[in-house]
């Protein structure tokens, strides 16, 4: 027994050794549109998220993590570390059928991995263009993608409803090829399948960066927005909002794949030397367009918005790297920090990026509790709808509204109903929880057997739990009628607010005309990145990327009916002046010779005689030489009628 354990340690001591001097993995799980209450660790008792829970616990909850207010440019700014006022995206999404995508000259964090070695796999959303093959994921770096191209779909059977126009059509693939076979199965369920699949089959000699894009929770097709497998609902019975209770089993699912993620790079070996990051994109939907029923409470505003419940959002990162786990930061961060904070944690050369990056090197602040490199927040510049806002130190800008001013309060469910509660022994038992749990054991092992005083790293308890909990939960306080003044006269179409988001998280006390100098200094702050900005590169919708002219799919269109259409309509132009042309010689033909056979009976006069008597009938002039002039006339004639079409 002694000789196994010795042997075991030494098998764990020099695989520590070996993998200190490998890159790691990366691991990049993301949620759609989940709010901020919708994870149990910031406080809610209302959905369990027993996996994301444990992730987060025993690493670090990012508590002041900020993303863009809506998805495309959210995945465009994690992917290039830049704002989107600086890569053209800041106004929207890219709606169904509209021509553009992330720009080509921007070189994406996959490309950048793969270039250090990196195998890189792309699983579920893309929402980055898709209308010529060169946007879609397998240009940009990825060696792999399974999933769709557009922003949602329904989650059986993946068709995707144009959410301002008509068209409809399939949208699920493995890499550029449609997957037929996937129609019927829920997206969540195959997303989480295709990952362990990689993982599984994952050649360990070299890392692995998985970006693993759910498309929960987000809406599917506006007939049937949230879906979820019977029995996943029927556990959520405690809710008693139906549609609230459907989306809870939607995050549920979502929780159940990020604990068997972290189940299969254990068993492959490759948890060890991972890092394991975890979040929403931008906050939820409560209300309006593609409404999920989500909760960004206490936090105000809905997505798409610049208030804090669009761009505050969910994230947690876990790494054996980190050096001070299981705590919360209050560090600010953005979203266009992961690519550089990324090549850090790997230990890549920095000179391989841009130099015009936005994004900061957070890793020491992740990993140490350093401060953070950052003090400010640029959440957007939308100037086509002349909406916006700035964050530096404390103070928050925010000015006009995308809703008119209507979806400007707060919404979503509290999650403090009494009948709730948090069920710690859940969490400590969740595959997530005993996955990490064994790892650390080996790792106390190991220390142990370096005759080390203390152990660097312990066994997350109901006790670490309860603490993080409540330092990740924010409290807004309630309003006095003098606070409820300063609400009513924030209205940020008329004029811009201010806020101080260390005391005010909740936005709820406009402090706008009681601190003068700190707009002014906040306003030359935008108008120096507004300076910066690129014009919005956004395209109307094209009718010619309409499904129903590929088999009933979203493909890239601009790479087919460019060229087939217009061969198509070519040829059957071609073919139709040919058959019209065609068709009149015959009949001016059959004229002539009705006319021959008339002209032989008369009288003794000249053929030609008779047959311009006969000509005269028909108001037609018919000499030697005019039927060929005149099929001439007919063939430039129509030519020209048909190039015109």
């Amino acid at each position: 027994m002694k000789c196994f354990w010795l042997l075991s340690c030494c098998i764990v001591l020099g695989y520590g050794a070996s993998e200190k001097q490998k890159k790691p993995h990366i691991i990049v799980i993301v949620a759609d549109d989940m709010g901020f209450n919708d994870v149990s660790f910031h406080g809610s008792n209302e959905i369990p998220t027993p996996n994301i829970d444990a992730l987060a616990y025993n690493g670090v909850i990012l508590n002041s993590h900020y993303t863009q207010a809506l998805c495309t440019p959210s995945r465009a700014s994690f992917l290039t570390g830049k704002y989107p006022i600086h890569l053209g995206m800041q106004h929207l999404v890219i709606l169904e059928p509209e021509p553009w995508g992330l720009p080509l000259n921007e070189t994406l964090l996959p490309e950048h991995l793969k270039r250090n070695g990196y195998v890189t796999r792309a699983i579920g959303k893309w929402h980055l263009g898709f209308f010529k093959k060169e946007y879609t994921p397998t240009f940009r770096g990825f060696d792999s993608h399974y999933g769709y191209w557009q922003g949602f779909h329904d989650y059986y059977d993946h068709t995707v409803h144009s959410t301002y126009s008509d068209e409809m059509g399939y949208d699920f693939r493995r890499n550029m090829t449609v997957d037929w076979d996937a129609k019927g199965k829920y997206t969540t369920t195959l997303l989480t399948e295709e990952a362990v699949k990689e993982i599984q089959e994952h050649n360990t000699d070299n890392p692995m960066f998985m970006y693993l894009a759910h498309l929960a929770p987000h809406a599917g097709n506006d007939w049937d927005p949230l879906q979820a497998p019977d029995e996943e609902i029927a556990k959520m019975a405690h809710i008693q909002d139906p549609e609230r209770r459907v989306y809870a089993a939607m995050v549920s699912m979502l929780d159940k794949s990020v604990g068997s993620v972290i189940q299969a790079l254990r068993e492959k070996h490759m948890l060890e030397n991972s890092i394991i990051i975890f979040m929403s994109d931008n906050g939820a939907a409560p209300e309006g367009v593609h409404a999920n029923h989500g909760s960004n409470y206490p936090l105000r505003g809905i997505k798409s918005s610049a208030w804090e419940g669009a761009n505050r959002n969910i994230a947690a990162i876990w790494s054996p790297l980190i050096k001070k786990p299981k705590r919360v930061s209050n560090h600010l961060m953005h979203i266009s920090d992961w690519l550089p904070t990324l090549f850090t944690a790997a230990g890549l050369d920095h000179n391989q990026l841009p130099s015009a990056m936005d994004g900061k090197d957070q890793w020491k602040s992740i990993s140490e509790n350093q401060p953070s490199p950052r003090s400010e927040i640029l959440y957007n510049i939308d100037d086509v709808w002349n909406f916006g806002g700035i964050r530096q130190g404390d103070w928050k800008y925010v000015y006009g509204s995308i809703t008119k001013g209507l979806k400007d309060a707060w919404y979503g469910s509290t999650g403090s109903d009494p009948l709730y509660h948090y069920d710690l022994k859940a969490v400590l038992e969740s595959p997530t929880a005993t996955t990490l749990s064994g790892l650390i054991t080996y790792q106390q092992i190991k220390e142990k057997n370096q005759h080390l005083s203390n152990f660097s790293i312990h066994l997350l308890d109901a006790t670490n739990i309860k603490q993080l909990r409540q330092e990740a939960t924010i409290i807004c306080k309630k309003l006095n009628p003098e606070d409820q003044l300063d609400i009513n006269q924030c209205h940020p179409m008329i004029s811009p607010c201010l806020f101080n988001i260390k005391q005010d998280p909740c936005e709820m006390v406009n402090l706008a005309s009681q601190r003068p100098l700190v707009m002014i200094m906040l306003e030359q702050e935008l108008i120096k990145y507004r300076k910066t900005a690129l014009k919005p590169i956004n395209i109307p919708r094209d009718p010619n990327a309409n499904p129903t002219k590929y088999n009933g799919t979203w493909t890239n269109w601009k790479d087919i009916d460019v060229t087939t259409e217009k061969i198509q309509f070519n040829s059957l132009s071609q073919l139709t002046v040919g058959l019209i042309t065609g068709a009149c010689v015959a009949v001016i033909v059959i004229i002539l010779i009705l006319l021959t056979i008339t002209c032989k009976g008369g009288p003794k006069r000249s053929t030609l005689e008779l047959c311009q008597d006969k000509s005269e009938e028909f108001d037609v002039k018919l000499d030697s030489h005019q039927f060929e002039d005149r099929e001439k006339q007919l063939r430039t004639s129509l030519r020209d009628d048909f190039r015109e079409v």
